[in-house]
């Protein structure tokens, strides 16, 4: 062992080699890297912690609260853990910005631990887990989703703790790591279908390359029940309301499919930071060559497969980060061996490559910390968003609702007195009756409603709501007024910022005459899913 306490040259690939009929490994992975890792997890908690109270709340995470306080076992467009654990958070925490994204903040640090583990079970080395860690923590996407509450935050804590699970067992060929993966998975199912394709990639990875046995094991077929019992209850859900879901899954296919199958590849670059592909990279050809590893070479396989399944359906990039991120944990070790990290790597490089080589890894871990902290978090001033957006259209999302709001406020006040008890505040989009929910009532506006999403299915008004219609919606979306009578534009919103977000230049429309007919016949015509 090296004076960091790791062990060298072939002992810290791994355990030992793995026979070439593809038996378990006998010995176990190196020691983890407790206190290295908790000390970076605890920093890390405290700089998102820090930063969450920031601009504001994400248009996502007002619907989340939304639907938080409307619990049920499903959703048009999601299943119901992450608005669950939204308002659980509020709950413990605080009904605040802060209080909602410390569920964010834990699943991010439960990321980042999680990730340690891989690269641990890959034989990496207390260096190499701490060096996976850190540029997991600092990856953009990673970044980006520990900040604010999403399903993509708590999907890709789920998708990476599946893949650990797997690799155990695919290492160990103990068979009682299943159940504990299928129920992870099917938690993943109760939060985000996405799950489903790491799954299948994973088992038609193991079924071409191997081990094949270990999907022969009973408990296998145990893991795949409990994975199944324990998404049931929104399964049932969908079924009911007819696959509401697979609408909106169609709906991004159809509407956003070109252009993600064109930004794919682009994506992979720099979803992590362009800086770590060499890394990944490395991790990549580790997995598929390394005869040590062999027992782990599904992953390899599974990586490319995702992304021509992700092609294929026109789904989003960043779908393909969680096992990105295996890859990245398992180029660590190669990457310290480049960097002189032992005796033997020092006697390979000579000292002044072997320092050249470590002032350049540590420049590009600094640099892509910088770089996309700039992009993902709430470091820079509002004013100053212009650049970060055009690679991060979600930091302006988190700036303009309270603004918003006030504009409602303005146009609901030209609504005479005697008429505001028939009237409706009716929205385009969750988003904004997401903000009017939360900033309305303070401004003494009544309860929104949209057509969007499972705010339809919180609608609609009833018909004795006759009286004018206040009605909040984008600027490129007057379309929608056909629908309503005597409209004309009585506000218009400003963020104050400059910043060019989706609510920006959003018209508020006073349509005196009401709806053009009654409301539960024109519902179905302003129910829109995507």
């Amino acid at each position: 062992m090296n004076a960091d306490g790791d062990r060298t040259q072939g002992a810290v690939r791994g355990a030992v080699p793995v026979p070439r009929g593809g038996g378990a490994v006998r010995c176990g992975p190196p020691t983890l890297a407790w206190r290295p890792v908790w000390c970076l997890v605890g920093l890390y908690a405290g700089v998102l912690t820090l930063l969450s109270a920031r601009y504001g709340y994400h248009r996502d995470e007002l619907y989340f609260l939304a639907a938080g306080r409307r619990l049920a076992w499903g959703y048009v467009d999601q299943p119901p853990l992450t608005p669950l654990l939204a308002r659980g958070s509020t709950a413990m925490f605080g009904d605040s910005l802060v209080g909602l994204r410390v569920c964010a903040t834990l699943a991010a640090c439960a990321t980042v631990l999680v990730v340690a583990l891989v690269a641990r079970e890959l034989g990496g080395g207390r260096g190499a887990q701490l060096l996976a860690a850190t540029l997991v923590a600092l990856g953009g996407q990673v970044l980006a989703v520990g900040h604010m509450v999403s399903t993509a935050t708590f999907d890709l804590l789920v998708w990476v703790v599946v893949s650990w699970l797997v690799l155990r067992v695919l290492r160990t060929r103990d068979g009682r790591w299943w159940p504990v993966a299928g129920v992870t998975a099917g938690i993943g199912l109760e939060n985000k279908y996405l799950v489903v394709l790491l799954v299948a990639v994973l088992l038609a990875s193991i079924g071409w390359v191997g081990p094949r046995a270990v999907l022969r094991d009973r408990w296998f077929a145990a893991g795949c029940v409990l994975a199944l019992a324990t998404a049931a209850p929104n399964l049932v859900w969908q079924a009911a309301h007819g696959w509401p879901q697979f609408t909106v899954a169609r709906g991004i296919s159809g509407a956003d499919g070109a252009e993600n199958r064109a930004l794919l590849v682009p994506q992979q670059l720099i979803y992590l930071s362009p800086l770590f592909v060499p890394v990944w990279v490395a991790g990549w050809r580790r997995l598929w060559r390394d005869p040590e590893l062999r027992w782990a070479r599904a992953f390899a396989v599974a990586y490319p497969l995702l992304c021509a399944v992700v092609l294929a359906v026109g789904g989003k990039g960043y779908y393909t980060v969680p096992l990105l991120v295996v890859l990245l944990a398992a180029g660590c070790e190669p990457v310290l061996r480049w960097a002189g990290r032992g005796r033997a790597g020092l006697n390979r490089a000579g000292p002044g490559r072997v320092r050249r080589r470590r002032v350049l890894l540590a420049a590009a871990v600094a640099l892509s910390a910088a770089v996309n902290a700039a992009i993902t978090l709430p470091v820079l001033a509002p004013d100053d968003l212009a650049v970060p957006m055009a690679l991060n259209q979600e930091q302006g999302e988190q700036l303009g609702w309270p603004e918003l709001a006030d504009a409602a406020r303005q146009g609901w006040a030209r609504i005479p007195a005697p008429d505001r008890t028939r009237a409706v505040l009716f929205t385009s989009n969750y988003g904004e009756a997401g903000a009017l929910e939360r900033y309305g009532p303070a401004r003494g506006l009544p309860a929104p409603y949209s057509g969007h999403m499972s705010y339809a299915d919180w609608g609609p008004p009833p018909d004795s709501a006759t009286g004018p219609v206040l009605l909040v919606r984008q600027a490129d979306a007057s379309g929608i007024e056909r629908h309503f009578t005597g409209c004309r534009t009585v506000a218009r919103v400003d963020n104050g910022h400059g910043i060019d977000n989706e609510e920006q230049g959003a018209a508020v429309v006073l349509c005196a005459g009401g709806p053009a007919t009654r409301w539960s016949v024109l519902w179905p015509r302003l129910r829109h899913a995507y």
